[in-house]
């Protein structure tokens, strides 16, 4: 298993003066094939905005939202079975962008979490 920190997720054009803002609203893209080979499967792995940890295909084929960093990890290696994955551990926070493939309960209390965050929000306004 690979596992790369990443300041930005693709090298940038030529043409291209400044860095893209990869945060919580940015979208994943695949990695360039000069950083990662496409014949390997490569997963995000993170935390979104609630602090929970996100892994998530880097083609956008599958994610999750998981309680624990080693729930993540194990989720991107079954994922990618019978051969193993490369794995990219992005500096900002990301936001699941695809189904939630990964604990139910979990996405639940995240949602919970937030519409309370908002109610609080609300009253101390």
């Amino acid at each position: 298993m690979a596992a790369i920190a990443f300041q930005a997720v693709h090298r940038l054009p030529e043409s291209r003066t400044t860095a893209p803002d990869i945060g919580a609203t940015t979208a994943l893209n695949p990695l360039d094939p000069d950083v990662v080979s496409a014949a390997i499967p490569a997963f995000f792995i993170g935390r979104n905005r609630a602090g929970l940890w996100v892994a998530r295909e880097a083609k956008g084929r599958a994610g999750g939202l998981f309680l624990f960093r080693s729930s993540a990890i194990d989720f991107a290696n079954r994922q990618s079975a019978p051969a193993r994955c490369a794995l990219v551990f992005p500096s900002e926070t990301f936001e699941l962008d695809v189904a939630n493939q990964g604990n139910a309960l979990v996405a639940l209390a995240a949602r919970w979490l937030d519409g309370v965050k908002r109610r609080l929000a609300g009253f101390a306004r």
